[in-house]
């Protein structure tokens, strides 16, 4: 599945960026909420990463690096999820993440499944590798893999979905 979009790398300068920024980082405080109401929701179905994705792919890196470092903060500091010991792993994840998906926008100038994949599996290898080196625990490095498969699948068809499909300016 691959498919033409008007793809935006926007400035810091552009007030815009930052009023998207806001919207990405609304829907990763709504996301996450909702799915940890569910056992172990977080885990399973990474929530805080989507709209990084979305942001990121459809606006460039620099929207989503805002959602990618702020989303956690603010979600930490008003719900207490994640854990402050986690929020180092979580916000690099993020980071690679929004760095990525920009990048790869910015290269391929299309929305492709496989492009999606790459992105999300490329910035979970890099950032399980990281995690590793901070946790010194392989089994709790990995568990975005163990058992977050299913909100990585979501990341790729879902985020393919709405940048193709609802957020089509």
């Amino acid at each position: 599945m691959e498919n033409t979009v008007k793809l935006y790398a926007l400035p810091y300068s552009k007030s815009k960026t930052y009023w998207l920024a806001g919207l990405f980082i609304a829907g990763n405080i709504v996301l996450p909420q909702l799915c940890h109401l569910l056992p172990q929701g977080g885990l399973v179905w990474l929530p805080i990463y989507f709209f990084t994705l979305v942001g990121a792919y459809k606006y460039g890196w620099k929207v989503g690096l805002l959602t990618a470092i702020l989303s956690p903060l603010l979600n930490s500091w008003l719900f207490g999820m994640p854990p402050v010991a986690a929020l180092p792993a979580i916000l690099f994840k993020s980071s690679i993440l929004a760095i990525a998906a920009g990048l790869a926008a910015a290269y391929f100038q299309k929305v492709a499944v496989w492009t999606l994949a790459i992105v999300v599996l490329g910035s979970q290898f890099i950032g399980t590798a990281f995690e590793w080196l901070i946790v010194q625990d392989f089994h709790i490095a990995i568990q975005d893999f163990r058992i977050g498969i299913p909100g990585m699948l979501v990341q790729i068809f879902g985020g393919y979905l709405l940048i193709n499909h609802v957020i089509r300016k």
